[in-house]
């Protein structure tokens, strides 16, 4: 009889086990940890749909104006038709709308300031499941995952923070982040930077 119980104990013991093992499984994520350090010190802004550009066109008044880029990517001003927009930065822009002008006018000099910022949607951060306002946010240099986590307002009460993770579109790989880690505990050694076209996949608790 003694011995029964020993072995039912043993026998307990072993399943408690392999239910801990599970659920730290659970809780951990699939993919390796993200790195650090992302950010790009020669990263440039592009211009996409919904953006604005102020086109200032040297001693031409009359050709200078603020012109949204339409949802095709192409901006339309005086002297200029459908010409692309999406895609540029502003000085690329700015030596487009010259040679477009070249025909028209001698040796313009044009500057492009760019407003509105929301930029090329392979150019935005994603972030979808378990947000508290999942959406899209244009990227900023030196973005990083907690600037993106107070933009949509952290996660809800059934979010597994822990198993999140990044699909980093310009690279084709998928990283684990600790979002738990980082927003409840505030443990900043989970604060990672984002790239532009980041997704950022917050999953549902299991538990």
């Amino acid at each position: 009889m003694q011995a029964n119980s020993s072995r039912m104990v043993r026998s307990g013991r072993a399943v408690l086990l392999g239910l801990s093992a599970l659920l730290v499984g659970a809780c951990a994520t699939e993919y390796p940890a993200a790195p650090t350090s992302a950010a790009t010190p020669d990263y440039n802004y592009i211009i996409g749909p919904g953006d604005s550009v102020n086109i200032i066109v040297w001693r031409n008044p009359e050709l200078s104006m603020t012109v949204p880029v339409r949802p095709d990517g192409k901006i339309t001003t005086p002297l200029v038709e459908d010409l692309p927009a999406m895609g540029k930065d502003s000085s690329t822009l700015a030596r487009d709308i010259e040679k477009a002008l070249a025909k028209f006018i001698r040796d313009p000099v044009v500057t492009v300031i760019v407003g509105g910022f929301s930029g090329p949607y392979s150019e935005q951060i994603r972030v979808i499941g378990e947000a508290a306002k999942p959406q899209f946010l244009p990227y900023k240099q030196k973005m990083t995952l907690l600037d993106v986590m107070i933009a949509v307002g952290g996660v809800t009460d059934f979010a597994d923070g822990n198993r999140a993770s990044i699909l980093r579109t310009s690279e084709g790989k998928q990283y684990g982040v600790r979002l738990k880690d980082l927003i409840k505990k505030g443990d900043v050694s989970a604060n990672v930077d984002v790239k532009p076209g980041d997704i950022l996949i917050i999953p549902q608790s299991w538990f």
